[in-house]
């Protein structure tokens, strides 16, 4: 189903507030910035003053050279004094050639500094957000914001503002040169300056508009496009190609009519302040002439010559300007964006208990130590008496009426209590939707309960830091995820500082130590491509020694098994019967042989515990899980 366009009246929506918080990533920049505006500065002079001094050559020395007239400069006279003062004058442009250059590099410099310093704030700042950010923001959408809107920045801090600095000081030298030359014949060009400013000011304010949507259907297309890339087999297999490309029809003629509306506009400009430049240059050329043939107002043919040129680079930079403007409304634009992902908001963490390495006494007691002893506690400071207590790090997991929604409107768990102890093997399995993954989602704090309490070694969830609750569990997903690295650093990820001997240990626990030696490099083989060198089982299996190297307690297994076939699910079992030994694990399970030997099972069904029981118990009872396991009812 084609989609509406969301963005059509998206508009900068704070421009000045934007642009000023721009500037303020150059404050640390004072120095080059100074140096590089005092080469703007002197750029300019040197260019209106090389165009001044064609005034000066043609006066007295061309002129009188024609009319048999002797002209001298210093030492020379004749053609050596003309040949001299042009030397001057090609000397003023390359000092003014030299100053542009080095300006263009003192504001590359910068940029590409500041670009940097702001990609690594939205970096850090993606690293700190809530996992409902990114549930409700597509991965190509974000992605924009680091290729198009960072592009769009850096064209307006390399070039876009450097250029309409420079247009503006030549506009004003110009001008300035020309009121020394003639203020009658400024006025007629002032005239045509103000049909210009017309103009531009009508054809940028509606090309600006369609530059800032142009951003943001840039972000649309590529959400969309990655989106679609991630579940291109599915489209192939169920032959949506034609569904697909017309969804994609609408998102690129968005993207085209925001394009084609834009570079319309902006693309008329320039034809149009031509055509009138050459109006105003030729409306100049009579004036002019009539008040050099006259000797009018001290008019000479030098002077006219010079204003003509001048006349030129005066209309010319005000065409540049109102051209840069568009690119300064879509730099705002993408800016806006950026600041957007700034500043949203943390992810919270009013947590104080942390997770520290213990020592553990005869009478078991424990104590805090900075040495590695495999003992791990929880550090409580109470604040009512100023207290801190140590609680060993054991696994258990306490839910007590806990409910909890995506949105205020709808409920997804209700009133769920269960209790999963030290060593034992929890299994949720129930129809899609039932719950069982937000329950994961709320031992893991990705989300936080609405109501209820959940208790972690006794502890309020809440009252534990998030980074330190997470470090003491280890998940396998359904969908496993490679980074780009070799297999050791794969594993590794579960366990920074892990040897090389953990990674082999935990290599062969889920039994992928055999496959892994039999890769053309082995542990150093590089995996690139989320793992495309590997079958989906050997990423499972590499998952699952991820978490087996992280050695925690509490271990979260979703669908772990599923992509994995019946033989090598078999070669894994006694594995993975290892890995859960002696640690609290919750298993998310559609094939419901992978769970039998549960501790205790919860069927789940619309948010609700409906039954719960190791499997023997739930068989004898010949309710839901009877039928799911016997097939009268099947898992959707």
């Amino acid at each position: 189903m084609p989609q509406t366009n969301k963005h059509a009246n998206i508009k900068v929506q704070s421009p000045m507030k934007t642009f000023k918080r721009i500037l303020s990533y150059l404050k640390g920049y004072k120095l080059r910035l100074a140096v590089s505006f005092v080469c703007m500065i002197a750029n300019v002079l040197c260019n209106v003053g090389g165009m001044f001094m064609m005034s000066v050559i043609i006066d007295k020395f061309i002129l009188p050279l024609t009319e048999g007239t002797a002209v001298t400069f210093g030492s020379l006279s004749g053609l050596g004094a003309l040949g001299g003062i042009v030397g001057i004058m090609a000397g003023i442009f390359a000092v003014g050639a030299g100053l542009h250059y080095v300006y263009n590099y003192l504001i590359v410099s910068i940029t590409t500094t500041v670009l940097q310093n702001v990609r690594n704030e939205m970096f850090e700042k993606m690293q700190t957000l809530p996992v409902r950010y990114f549930d409700t923001h597509t991965h190509g959408d974000i992605m924009s914001l680091y290729t198009n809107d960072t592009d769009t920045l850096r064209e307006l801090l390399s070039n876009g503002l450097p250029t309409i600095i420079t247009n503006v000081l030549t506009v004003v030298g110009m001008f300035v040169m020309m009121l020394v030359i003639s203020p009658l014949l400024t006025l007629c060009s002032v005239a045509m300056l103000v049909l210009m400013l017309f103009i531009i000011k009508f054809i940028a304010g509606r090309s600006g508009k369609y530059f800032v949507k142009q951003q943001y259907q840039i972000g649309a297309l590529n959400g969309y496009i990655e989106e679609h890339l991630d579940g291109l087999k599915v489209v192939k297999v169920f032959c949506h190609e034609d569904a697909e490309k017309t969804e994609f029809d609408s998102f690129n003629g968005n993207l085209r009519d925001a394009s084609k509306n834009a570079h319309t506009y902006a693309n008329v400009l320039m034809p149009i302040m031509g055509n009138l430049s050459y109006v105003s240059y030729a409306v100049t050329a009579i004036v002019g002439t009539i008040l050099a043939i006259n000797s009018f107002g001290g008019m000479s043919w030098g002077g006219l010559v010079t204003f003509m040129q001048a006349s030129r680079q005066f209309s010319n930079p005000l065409a540049q300007i109102a051209q840069q403007m568009n690119g300064v409304l879509m730099a705002l634009a993408g800016a806006e964006r950026i600041f957007e992902l700034i500043d949203q908001k943390p992810e919270e963490d009013e947590g104080y208990v942390t997770l520290v390495n213990a020592i553990e006494d005869e009478d078991g007691n424990l104590s805090e130590t900075e040495d590695y002893t495999g003992v791990w506690a929880w550090k409580h400071f109470h604040k009512a008496d100023g207290t801190t207590t140590y609680v060993k790090w054991t696994g258990e997991v306490e839910f007590e009426d806990v409910s909890f929604g995506y949105t205020p409107e709808k409920t997804v768990l209700k009133n769920v209590t269960l209790t999963a102890y030290p060593g034992q093997k929890i299994a949720l399995v129930g129809s899609t939707g039932a719950g069982k993954t937000t329950i994961i989602n709320l031992v893991t704090r990705f989300y936080d309960i609405t109501e209820g309490k959940i208790r972690y070694d006794n502890i309020n969830i809440n009252k534990i830091k998030k980074a330190d609750l997470r470090h003491s569990m280890a998940m396998v997903l359904q969908d496993t995820h490679m980074f780009t690295g070799t297999v050791s650093d794969n594993i590794r990820f579960g366990k920074l500082n892990a040897t090389d001997e953990e990674v082999v240990a935990a290599a062969k626990l889920a039994n992928a130590d055999y496959f892994i030696r039999h890769l053309p490099n082995g542990y150093d083989t590089m995996i690139t491509g989320d793992g495309e060198n590997l079958s989906q089982g050997q990423r499972q299996l590499l998952a699952i020694a991820r978490a087996a190297v992280a050695n925690p307690p509490v271990l979260i297994l979703d669908e772990a098994t599923s992509s994995i076939d019946t033989r090598t699910e078999k070669l894994i079992e006694k594995g993975m019967d290892r890995l859960m030994q002696g640690r609290t694990v919750f298993v998310i399970a559609h094939r419901l042989s992978t769970v039998r030997n549960a501790d205790m099972i919860c069927v789940l069904e619309h948010g609700e515990i409906i039954e719960r029981g190791n499997h023997d118990e739930l068989i004898a009872k010949r309710g839901k899980y009877y039928q799911l396991y016997t097939g009268a009812f099947e898992l959707d």
